[in-house]
């Protein structure tokens, strides 16, 4: 009996021991892992900005790799005299605060009322269905094109604006977050005599904060990122948004009349090192406004997606 003891101690202790040694390797496979995920989001970026630091030679040469070559701030200097980057750059600026603000309120307004049963809203499940059949399918560029023409709002921030407003994959995360909020609150407000719109603005939006800053992020990176509808709709350099500029990037010198400083610039720049800087400072917002909303993305995401 004693040996029978023993045995069975020292099988257990094995199977610790090799339960141990394989979750360390697992912690290790994932580390390793998320690194590599890591060095692929950061290096491109990193890559860019040295890049945009290197002296046109070696930049066209591409001897740049992790570390500037012919460290130099031409690149830069330029930018800071390039009048039309800097007014796409404030035009995707408009657009992102108009665009989100007006996405958030109409996304709002329309996952409210869809949020409720068929008995409250009679007309749900037909508006449902067609929240679904649009997210799946769409009319098309040129049909998307005609309208916003007819509309007189081709050439104008509220095209961009105003042509991408009403995401319906957001709205159903923003519906189905609502519907997880405990029916007690609302209940409670309407036996004190609160109607709808107290309801909406004093319940509903404070508590969902994590699927508004969710959905204000998706919104924002779409409208900074987007660079198609601007082309379509802008027949102007000048009014194009900066994803659409960068989408466009040519640098036309007129050396005619340029003078010895002017041509010293031009020695030390190139379209590669210029548009490399271009695409650097485009990305800053981004990375800036991400952190601050990252600790309310996973909950707006899992709370917002779980049921129908």
């Amino acid at each position: 009996m004693f040996n029978k003891k023993v045995h069975g101690d020292t099988r257990t202790s094995l199977a610790n021991l090799d339960s141990g040694i394989g979750s360390r390797l697992f912690d290790i496979f994932n580390v390793f892992l998320l690194v590599l995920i890591a060095l692929s989001c950061i290096l491109p970026i990193w890559y860019t900005l040295c890049v945009s630091l290197s002296q046109k030679s070696f930049a066209a040469a591409g001897m740049v790799t992790l570390w500037p070559r012919g460290f130099n701030l031409t690149s830069y200097t330029r930018i800071m005299d390039d009048k039309l980057f800097w007014k796409s750059f404030m035009t995707s600026i408009e657009r992102v605060v108009l665009g989100t603000g007006i996405s958030i309120a109409t996304i709002t307004l329309m996952a409210y009322p869809l949020s409720k049963s068929s008995r409250d809203f009679p007309a749900r499940n037909f508006v449902m269905w067609t929240v679904i059949f649009c997210m799946l399918f769409n009319g098309g560029t040129v049909p998307w094109f005609v309208t916003m023409k007819s509309l007189h709002l081709n050439n104008t921030i509220w095209g961009l604006v105003l042509g991408a407003s009403l995401p319906m994959f957001h709205v159903i995360l923003m519906m189905n977050f609502i519907r997880n909020i405990p029916k007690d609150l609302e209940e409670a407000a309407v036996v004190d005599g609160a109607g709808p719109w107290y309801l909406l603005f004093k319940i509903v939006i404070p508590v969902s904060k994590p699927v508004i800053a969710t959905i204000v992020l998706f919104n924002a990176v779409f409208h900074w990122n987007e660079f198609f509808n601007g082309l379509v709709l802008m027949s102007k350099a000048e009014d194009y948004p900066l994803q659409t500029y960068i989408q466009q990037l040519v640098v036309v010198l007129n050396t005619s009349a340029m003078s010895e400083d002017q041509y010293k610039i031009l020695s030390e720049l190139s379209n590669q090192t210029l548009n490399a800087a271009k695409l650097f400072i485009a990305v800053i917002p981004v990375m800036v406004v991400y952190p601050m909303l990252q600790k309310y993305f996973i909950t707006g995401i899992t709370l917002g997606s779980v049921k129908e």
